[in-house]
């Protein structure tokens, strides 16, 4: 069993993904990233800033406990895993990006991306997906 030494909550797992605050979790994306280990921070905030830069107009809210950008619809969500950032852009994107995910050896499966903690955050990428994502929302 391992205790989170915030919140004192008990899990299975070591350093299991949750939120430390009371209530259903964050309600903003930067109170979702606050909340994440001091060492994956920097990265989730490369990948916010890469989909904030490509969809400015896009609404920032938590959806299903994880980052969401929206307009009308959701496009593309994030989340901090145990080893890797888990990106949501869903099935269509995924299956139109899966040679360049393969070329950077990412797991994904339907609609998600494991990108790991170990590998540097492809922001290009990300930019490209997320754009690719609002344009075929369907």
């Amino acid at each position: 069993m391992w205790k989170c030494p915030k919140c004192g909550r008990t899990f299975r797992n070591d350093n299991q993904h949750h939120f430390c605050g009371k209530g259903k979790g964050p309600e903003t994306i930067d109170e979702y990233i606050d909340e994440q280990g001091e060492d994956i921070r920097p990265q989730l905030e490369l990948v916010r800033n890469a989909i904030r830069e490509v969809l400015p107009e896009a609404t920032e809210k938590i959806a299903w406990q994880m980052p969401t950008y929206r307009e009308k619809k959701n496009i593309i969500h994030f989340a901090a895993f145990k080893n890797h950032i888990g990106l949501y852009p869903g099935e269509a994107a995924v299956a139109h990006f899966s040679n360049i995910l393969d070329e950077y050896g990412f797991k994904y499966a339907k609609g998600s991306i494991q990108i790991p903690y170990t590998a540097e955050v492809p922001v290009d990428l990300i930019k490209q997906i997320a754009v690719w994502a609002k344009a075929n929302i369907e």
